[in-house]
C-alpha cells in the first residue's frame, strides 16, 4: 500500500491542478498538496508521477498549496472546492490509508512492548526461563498478526530482527548458565557417589539395616532439591535406587515388596509439588501480561487496537480461571495424600514395633532353650559321673582272708 497518491483535479475555480496526497500514519494526518496547471511542466508532472509518488523528496514549485487534514472515515480527504474525476480512487485511499494507521499504532505497541523486554534482559544479571518465555510469547504474537496480514513487511522484519537479537542475548546467558549448572551438577554427582561407596561399605560391615535405610532416605530427601543434568540425575537415581533394593532385600527377603507405601506417596507427592510449582509459575506469567494488556488498552489509539487488546485480555483471563481451578484441584490432591501419609506412616511405625517386640521375644525364647540345653547338657554329664563312680566301686576287688 503506497502512502502517496497523484492525480489531476480542479478546484473552486474549476482550473485545472495537479494534487498530491501523502500520508502521515503516525500522526493520523493526510497532507495535501496543489499545483496550477500553469506551473506543471512535463518534468515536473513524471517527478510526481513515479519519483515522489514511489518515496523520493522533490522540489516544489513556490506557487503551489498544501493542507493538512485529519484521517476521519467518515469525512472526505479532498478539501472543500477540490473535485476529481473518480472518487472511488480517493475513497479506496482513504480506506487503506486507515488500515495502516492502525496497523502502524499496532507496530508501535509491539516496539514499545519489545522495549520493555530488552530493558528486562539488559538489567537481567543471568538467564531467566521467564524472560525467555516472555520474549517467546511476545513473537508468537507478532508471528500471528503477521501471518492474518495486520503487519507490514517492514515493520515484521524490523521486530524479528530485534527478537532474534534479544534471543541471541538470552542464548549467551543460557550458555553461561548451562555451563555453571554443568559443573554444579558434577559436584553434586561426586557428592551423591562418595555417599553411596560409604554406605555399600557399611553393608559389607554388616551394619544395622535399620540405620543404612534412614540415610538412603535422607539421600533421597536431598535429591529431590538437587540440581542435576538429565544425565546426571539418572545415574544418581539409578545407584540410589539399587541401593534401596538390595537394603530391602537383605531385611525382608528376596520376596519384599521393592517400595513402602510410604516411598510411594512420598514419591507422588514429590510429583505433584513439581507441577503446582510448574502451574503457579504458568499462572504468574499469564498474570503479568494480563496486567500489562489491561494497562495497554487505556492508551490504545484506534479501535483496532483496542478490540486486538480487548480479545486478548479475555482470553488471559479465561486462561487464567481454568489454571486456578487445576490448581485447586492439585492442592486438595497434595492435602490427601499428606493425610495418607500420616495414616500410613502411623501404621508402618506401628509394624515396626511389633516387629522389634516379635525380635525380642524370639531372642528371648531362643536364650531360654540354650539355657536349658545347657543345664540339660550338665545333669547328662553329672550323670555319666555318678555311674562311672558306682561302678568303679562295684569293681572294686574283695581283701582276700588269712
Amino acid at each position: 500500500m503506497k502512502k502517496k497518491l497523484v492525480f489531476w483535479g480542479t478546484n473552486n475555480s474549476d482550473e485545472k491542478v495537479l494534487i498530491g496526497m501523502e500520508l502521515k500514519p503516525e500522526d493520523n494526518k493526510v497532507m495535501i498538496f496543489t499545483f496550477p496547471d500553469s506551473v506543471v511542466t512535463e518534468e515536473f508532472n513524471q517527478q510526481m508521477m513515479k519519483d515522489w509518488r514511489d518515496g523520493s523528496e522533490i522540489t516544489f514549485p513556490e506557487n503551489h498549496q498544501s493542507f493538512e487534514k485529519e484521517l476521519v472515515m467518515s469525512e472526505s480527504l479532498l478539501p472543500e472546492g477540490l473535485k476529481v474525476e473518480r472518487d472511488d480512487l480517493i475513497q479506496r485511499a482513504q480506506t487503506e490509508w486507515h488500515f495502516i494507521v492502525l496497523s502502524s499504532k499496532l507496530y508501535d505497541s509491539y516496539v514499545n512492548e519489545l522495549s520493555q523486554l530488552a530493558d528486562k534482559i539488559v538489567a537481567a544479571t543471568k538467564f531467566d526461563n521467564q524472560l525467555w518465555d516472555g520474549l517467546k510469547h511476545f513473537w508468537e504474537k507478532v508471528q500471528g498478526q503477521v501471518n492474518e496480514r495486520n503487519l507490514f513487511r517492514e515493520h515484521a522484519d524490523q521486530l524479528r530482527e530485534k527478537t532474534n537479537e534479544l534471543f541471541g542475548q538470552l542464548k549467551d546467558m543460557r550458555s553461561k548458565l548451562d555451563d555453571e549448572f554443568k559443573r554444579l551438577s558434577k559436584d553434586n554427582l561426586d557428592k551423591f557417589f562418595a555417599s553411596f561407596a560409604e554406605l555399600e561399605q557399611k553393608l559389607q560391615d554388616g551394619m544395622r539395616l535399620q540405620s543404612i535405610f534412614d540415610e538412603l532416605k535422607e539421600l533421597q530427601k536431598n535429591f529431590r532439591n538437587a540440581k542435576f543434568t538429565r544425565d546426571h540425575r539418572t545415574k544418581v537415581w539409578d545407584k540410589l535406587d539399587a541401593l534401596f533394593k538390595e537394603v530391602k532385600e537383605k531385611r525382608f527377603g528376596s520376596s519384599g515388596d521393592n517400595r513402602s507405601a510410604v516411598e510411594r506417596i512420598e514419591r507422588r507427592k514429590a510429583g505433584l509439588v513439581s507441577a503446582i510449582d510448574k502451574m503457579q509459575k504458568s499462572i504468574d506469567r499469564d498474570k503479568e501480561e494480563l496486567s500489562f494488556q489491561q494497562k495497554k488498552i487505556a492508551s490504545s489509539d484506534g479501535q483496532l487496537e483496542a478490540q486486538i487488546r480487548q480479545a486478548k485480555i479475555k482470553i488471559i483471563e479465561e486462561r487464567i480461571h481454568s489454571k486456578e481451578e487445576k490448581l485447586g484441584e492439585m492442592f486438595q490432591t497434595q492435602k490427601e495424600l499428606d493425610r495418607r501419609m500420616e495414616v500410613q506412616q502411623q501404621k508402618e511405625n506401628q509394624k515396626a514395633e511389633q516387629e522389634a517386640i516379635a525380635e525380642a521375644k524370639k531372642e528371648a525364647q531362643q536364650k531360654i532353650a540354650e539355657e536349658i540345653k545347657e543345664k540339660a547338657s550338665a545333669r547328662v554329664e553329672e550323670e555319666e559321673k555318678l555311674e562311672k563312680a558306682a561302678e568303679a566301686i562295684l569293681n572294686k576287688p574283695e581283701p582276700e582272708e588269712e
